[in-house]
């Protein structure tokens, strides 16, 4: 690609489509437009047709567009899927039923928990006599006969989707291939996936869940891939779509439409990428992703420069949770940022419980009708009506909005402040510290409760709301240093366009270290790479960059380890790398026999994308973007403080201020709370600090 031709990210949220239009030169123009919920294509189309008219682009020049989409998480949260057939080894029919007996922390004393309901209805719950043993061995032989016939089966149900998962498939596929293939002769027009092809990993209530959400979001996502990508034809662009995956990295729309399972995190994992850029560029490799929209605020973690996978994630629940929070919703087992979502988000409805108490979220206004103070119909508070009457949002710089501080404070009154028996800026003050609480909660998970200090890490904040709250947020953690990107509202979009292609595969292989022949581990591997490899769509002239890794236990433990692998297999130092990291994560040293579980790759294709260019910075106070005051309620002080006013695009890199101030951008609005300093760096990365203690 040349630097004439442009990339375009678009990511999709719960209240606002945010669209970036860059160029590997550094160019940049963003844009935000309302999301269209009931055609989410349609706000994609206009916020791509906007950012190409303001930056007098031709459409026949954008070389990618990048997507971002919560599209497959809403179908599952919202119960949107088509019916779901389900094929299994006679015998485990209800697997999906059984599940696992595992809880939420405040979960564990409820004496009505219940578990999500599966999403496949057990009428269409299928059998098929065969049996293949954990170490691949055939145990009863699938008939030719007995998959045509469980084919027919299916076929005269006439499902829209079908999960193909047959026991002990990750170590010998052949029965659930014949199988599959077999449902796809009976009933070519139905969405039809194998657990060997999806995430061929051991543990069969993980797997197979893993396979019918795949299946139960799979038709919905191909349409929408299928039209969004006639859409933008006819708009005139001709370069190829392509997703987020899950993982942060990128894949083609034609791999997302096969494996849509892998897009669940998709809008979260562009977040993250997003900090991990922000953070490359200012230096600081340890950072907490904090993105707070108009519906959810999601929160993950980016350590020595490379954000946290898991592939333990949960899904539908009360927010999507990476490990340690299992019971949360349904399992999937795909590579995912390791990512806590809240609905805590500026579209957050403030409302009283039926025991008196306030509470925020997770019901949000989202783009219709939207905050009261949009006077776009919303007549229930939210958590940006509290911002705008506490001053934190400045109405007549808001971009193309124009905010009713009377509508907001009459939302306010009504539904919190009157029942409450408080003044309406009491109320508000309630309704921005509970849901700082709800989103310091999601750090607290991916921080404190993976044994992280967050204390050495810096807060890279963005989204719409992000920059308004982080600074309490830090406070709250002993955090120093909270960094405000350019373009915060839509940074997701730029980690779109900064993100290479990419490829994680899984295979299970339990091979004892002691026996094992490191050329088997070495082959084992190169395989999976080809497999890798052959996901992307051929272009001369790629370079590809591999990562390899192997889960590693003790032999018998249910759990492991998960540890890099060099170029040359080395089997004694696997080991030494096990015992010392077992050694450092659970505080004893075993002398047992160790055994590898998963062998993983990792497969990146570099491609040419954006990154912004340094600017000279030259020392000033902000004075040229200084345009008013404005009366501010922070945390802490018991009336109206007077907070400089700036205006963000007149903001130079080298200007440095103190707090209080309120950073206004047509995308986000920054607070500087009392105390505080504020900087622009070369990257026009605003850096927000605590000034020390004083004795």
């Amino acid at each position: 690609m040349t630097d004439d031709r442009w990339l375009v990210g678009v990511d999709v949220g719960g209240t606002f489509t945010d669209v970036a239009l860059a160029n590997v030169d550094g160019a940049l123009h963003v844009c935000k437009t309302p999301t269209t919920p009931d055609d989410p294509r349609v706000g994609v189309v206009a916020g791509i047709e906007r950012a190409l008219a303001v930056a007098g682009v031709d459409a026949r020049e954008v070389a990618r567009v990048v997507h971002g989409t919560t599209l497959a998480t809403n179908v599952i949260l919202e119960r949107k899927g088509p019916a779901v057939a389900f094929v299994v080894t006679e015998g485990f029919a209800d697997v999906l039923r059984l599940g696992r007996e595992a809880r939420v922390e405040e979960d564990r004393y409820d004496l009505f928990f219940t578990t999500p309901e599966p999403v496949t209805d057990p009428g269409l719950t299928f059998e098929v006599p065969e049996r293949v043993a954990a170490d691949g061995s055939v145990l009863q032989l699938l008939r030719d006969v007995d998959a045509r016939a469980v084919a027919e089966r299916v076929a005269a149900a006439k499902p829209v989707a079908v999960a193909v998962c047959l026991l002990n498939a990750y170590a010998n596929a052949d029965h659930e291939r014949a199988v599959a293939d077999a449902i796809r002769n009976a009933r070519p027009e139905a969405f039809v996936v194998a657990s060997s092809e999806i995430w061929p990993e051991m543990r069969e209530y993980e797997r197979a869940m893993t396979t019918v959400m795949c299946s139960y979001v799979g038709p919905v996502m191909t349409g929408y891939l299928r039209e969004l990508e006639a859409a933008l034809r006819e708009l005139g662009v001709d370069g190829p779509l392509e997703v987020m995956d899950s993982s942060g990295g990128v894949m083609s729309a034609s791999l997302a439409a096969r494996r849509p399972v892998r897009t669940l995190e998709s809008g979260g994992a562009a977040g993250v990428t997003a900090a991990g850029l922000v953070g490359q560029h200012g230096g600081f490799d340890d950072v907490v992703s904090f993105d707070m929209g108009g519906t959810t605020a999601k929160v993950g973690i980016v350590h020595d420069g490379q954000p946290r996978v898991t592939t333990d994630f949960q899904v539908g629940g009360k927010g999507s949770f990476g490990a340690t929070r299992a019971g949360t919703g349904y399992p999937v087992k795909i590579a995912t940022v390791d990512l806590a979502e809240v609905g805590a988000g500026g579209g957050s409805i403030a409302w009283i419980d039926r025991d008196g108490a306030l509470r925020v979220g997770p019901r949000s206004a989202g783009a219709q009708p939207g905050p009261a103070c949009y006077e776009r119909g919303g007549v229930e508070p939210t958590v940006t009506d509290a911002n705008l009457v506490l001053g934190m949002l400045q109405p007549s710089l808001a971009g193309d909005l124009r905010l009713s501080v009377d509508a907001a404070t009459a939302a306010l009154a009504r539904a919190v402040a009157e029942p409450l028996n408080v003044t309406v800026t009491d109320a508000a003050r309630s309704v921005h510290e509970i849901v700082n609480a709800n989103m310091a909660a999601a750090i607290r998970l991916v921080t404190v409760q993976r044994g992280i200090d967050p204390r050495g890490f810096t807060l890279v904040a963005f989204g719409g709301a992000g920059p308004m709250h982080a600074a309490r947020l830090a406070e709250m953690f002993g955090i120093a240093t909270v960094a405000v990107p350019s373009s915060a509202g839509v940074a997701s979009a730029l980690g779109l366009v900064g993100a290479d292609l990419r490829v994680d595969l899984v295979q299970t292989r339990v091979l004892d270290l002691d026996h094992v022949d490191p050329a088997d581990i070495e082959r084992e591997l190169t395989l999976l790479a080809e497999q890798a490899v052959s996901e992307f769509a051929s272009e001369p002239g790629s370079t590809y960059e591999v990562t390899r890794a192997a889960d590693v236990r003790y032999r018998g433990q249910a759990h492991h380890l998960t540890l890099p692998v060099p170029d040359a297999v080395d089997v004694d130092d696997l080991a030494r790398s096990f015992r010392a990291r077992f050694a450092a994560s659970y505080g004893i040293e075993v002398d047992l026999p160790l055994q590898i579980q998963n062998l993983r790759v990792r497969v990146v294709r570099v491609v040419d994308k954006f990154a912004p260019r340094p600017v000279r910075a030259r020392a000033g106070d902000g004075r040229a973007a200084l345009v008013g005051e404005q009366l501010v309620h922070f945390a802490g002080n018991d009336g109206p403080t007077a907070a400089a006013l700036y205006d963000r695009s007149r903001l130079e890199p080298g200007d440095r201020f103190r707090g209080p101030a309120i950073v206004v951008a047509p995308e986000s609005t920054a607070v500087v709370p009392p105390g505080a300093r504020a900087a622009l760096d070369e990257y026009a990365t605003l850096l927000i600090t605590r000034e020390p203690a004083r004795e």
